[in-house]
């Protein structure tokens, strides 16, 4: 794995990772690949809170067969966190085009979780030329609703920052959390690796109050018309005891030009993390159709 910067929306710097080496070239052309084809590749974008870390299981069966990279999103991980911003979603869309062309992935496969899935569609419908395929990784298309805005500010406020230890980050994330209903190890795993060490403690790799600035770009809106606009072949997973419910997402489905479902049995809001061998069953066959190494 190795460290790629670009540079995204007004000079953002924006770190990426590369799984594994570019496919080898072979005439000039990627091994393996149909003459007069580009290989493009694939891009991660993780959720609100998240860092291209969280990707790495999934990069694991990816990278033998496509050029893949995570990106830190602005305001995540080891990208940059403008002061002043901003965190609208047209920068957070525009970052991801810039990675895409910065690093020549296009035509692209996205591959997104939560708030990544929504730039991940809002781009493949601002950019149909950009992207090849699309996975939609438990994330609404409707909106979700000043109340939720409310309880995520109380939530973030509610962390017992900072963290003596890594051990308190996962005991607290995945037992001692109040809004958890029942213990998740995994969630704990999630949020200790979002999670750096400072001379009092650990702390976030992100501000608080970034992240609410984020998700308030998203949280009052509704996407069902870009969602219409995607082209590409594309997946909606969800995860049984996920964000999105079945019904929505089926209508997603039917909205989606050229749209599929599946869904994750056992699987939370997080599925690619805390279900990574019931997401690998879904999302796999789905990208070996639509994007043939």
């Amino acid at each position: 794995m190795r460290r790629i910067e670009v540079h995204g929306s007004g000079g953002v710097r924006l770190a990426a990772w590369e799984f594994a080496e570019p496919p080898k070239a072979v005439g000039g052309r990627a091994e393996g690949e149909p003459s007069g084809r580009r290989p493009g590749g694939v891009l991660l974008l993780h959720g609100l809170l998240g860092r291209a870390a969280h990707w790495a299981d999934t990069a694991r069966w990816l990278s033998p067969r496509y050029r893949t990279i995570a990106l830190d999103q602005r305001g995540h991980g080891r990208s940059d966190k403008p002061v002043g911003g901003p965190y609208a979603r047209e920068a957070y869309v525009a970052d991801a085009e810039a990675a895409v062309e910065q690093l020549g992935l296009a035509p692209v496969t996205l591959i997104g979780h939560a708030m990544g899935a929504l730039t991940a569609w809002q781009l493949a419908a601002r950019r149909p030329d950009l992207v090849r395929a699309l996975v939609i990784c438990d994330m609404r298309a409707s909106a979700l609703g000043a109340a939720t805005q409310r309880e995520w500010s109380e939530w973030l406020r509610s962390w017992p920052v900072p963290f003596a230890t890594l051990a308190d980050v996962r005991r607290w994330f995945g037992e001692d959390d109040p809004t958890l209903e029942r213990p998740a190890p995994a969630r704990g795993d999630f949020y200790a690796e979002v999670m750096s060490e400072r001379a009092d403690g650990w702390r976030p790799l992100f501000f608080r109050r970034q992240m609410l600035l984020a998700r308030e770009a998203y949280a009052h809106d509704a996407h069902w018309e870009e969602l219409a606009q995607v082209e590409c072949p594309s997946l909606v997973v969800r995860g049984l005891d996920g964000a999105l419910g079945r019904a929505e997402a089926q209508e997603m489905v039917r909205v989606l030009p050229r749209g599929r479902y599946a869904e994750v049995p056992d699987a939370g809001h997080l599925i690619h993390y805390d279900q990574p061998a019931g997401w690998r069953r879904v999302a796999e066959p789905f990208l070996e159709a639509a994007v043939p190494a």
